[in-house]
């Protein structure tokens, strides 16, 4: 077998957008025909130019090469233009073309992934979802507590044993800041509410995105250890690895962080930093054997790993066979819109909180190409954008949970 072919999408979800702005999924096809999905998370740059990294690293590291070599080809892009290192962008880009070598393989020996990658640890893995409004709520979702906590209650009574949620105020590009005593205020009472409606019946996931300082962080996590959050999540910004390791000290609840992460060394790094939850998004991270080598480096920290989403339904299906194959797997996130579900056919699904190990070789879905045609991204707009106005600490601040505007 030998990669010949490359096209790349651009898809549009529809509003509200939960999953970002647009989602970059690439297709690759052998010189004998199969084919392989794979998505890129590395956004840094348009998605027309995102277009041409991806080209270029297909072109210039994949092209022609057997699927098989991913090691070979992953040291091409870690090496290329003398970085040794995981750039974001080029290594981002090689993700998702990853994903596609690993789907090739499984189409070629009739074996799902997770069978290529040790085997099947876990018959079922747990899900988490983030926590959305529901049909009836407003724009009031995001800052009443009661309103979070009465979706919370009808998730756990459609069987989810986890919940995200995000009440600490707006991700900037000023961070690390300080938040306003409302932030605080409101993240308590969020975690109160949402204990009190859902008991022990779940695992309540605190999350932020890298927002605050180190003292702001840990003022922030004694002021929601009461109710007793499996994890604090990325808070302060990713970079500030001896940062990161006195919060994690300062706290009794497990530090997460690896949504914006690139690669085994950052993660390395995290984990030495002491936290103990890593969640790498696949396609930023390197891919699901990149993935692989963080799921083995974090056991050997007694770690756990809980793979990241918030893109579309080509790196859910990514992660879930990765974590099929992992012993220290904790749980991976949902995004169960019907567009998610429309746009692959095949896709894994969650029901009761859970989801099944596929049987279907490969990665085992298809891209409905009629959908992504018709909702192809056209805007100049990045898949997600840090807020540059400064926190709020007079009018209070809202996280609208990622949706595009």
């Amino acid at each position: 077998m030998k990669l010949q072919d490359l096209e790349i999408f651009a898809i549009a979800p529809p509003p509200p957008g939960w999953g970002g702005r647009y989602w970059q999924i690439v297709r690759v096809t052998t010189a004998c025909g199969i084919t392989g999905l794979g998505e890129v998370y590395a956004a840094a740059v348009g998605h027309n130019a995102m277009r041409a990294v991806i080209t270029d690293v297909f072109e210039r590291h994949m092209e022609g090469e057997n699927p098989e070599n991913i090691e070979l080809m992953s040291r091409r892009v870690w090496s290329s233009g003398f970085t040794g290192r995981a750039d974001p962008t080029a290594f981002g880009a090689f993700a998702g073309l990853e994903m596609a070598c690993w789907d090739i393989l499984g189409k070629a020996r009739e074996r799902p992934v997770w069978a290529l990658l040790g085997g099947r640890m876990n018959d079922r893995i747990r899900a988490y979802t983030y926590l959305y409004p529901m049909a009836h709520q407003g724009d009031e979702f995001w800052v009443e507590a009661a309103a979070q906590a009465e979706a919370a209650a009808a998730y756990v009574a459609e069987g989810w044993t986890a919940v995200k949620f995000d009440p600490a105020g707006p991700y900037t590009l000023r961070g690390g800041h300080a938040p306003a005593m409302s932030d605080i205020s409101r993240s308590a009472a969020f975690c109160r509410a949402i204990r009190e409606a859902v008991g022990d019946r779940a695992d309540l996931l605190f999350g932020t995105h890298g927002q605050f300082t180190v003292g702001h962080a840990i003022r922030l996590a004694k002021a929601i250890e009461p109710s007793g959050p499996l994890w604090f999540e990325e808070p302060i910004p990713p970079d500030d690895m001896d940062g990161m390791a006195e919060v994690a000290r300062a706290t009794s609840i497990p530090v997460a962080t690896g949504e914006r992460l690139t690669g085994k060394m950052e993660f390395a790094a995290a984990l030495r930093a002491g936290v103990r939850i890593v969640q790498p998004a696949l396609g930023r991270a390197g891919g699901i054997w990149e993935g692989k080598k963080i799921a083995v480096l974090a056991e050997s920290h007694s770690a756990q790993i809980a793979p990241h989403l918030y893109t579309g339904p080509v790196e859910w299906a990514a992660n879930v066979h990765l974590g099929v194959s992992c012993p220290n797997l904790l749980m991976v996130e949902a995004i169960e819109t019907d567009f998610h579900k429309a746009l692959v056919t095949g896709r894994p699904t969650v029901e009761g909180g859970f989801v099944e190990a596929p049987t279907a070789p490969g990665l085992g879905i298809e891209l409905n190409d009629v959908m992504a045609r018709d909702h192809a991204y056209t805007g100049n707009r990045l898949h997600l954008e840090m807020q540059e106005a400064p926190c709020d600490w007079q009018n209070g601040n809202a996280f609208a949970g990622g949706a595009a505007d």
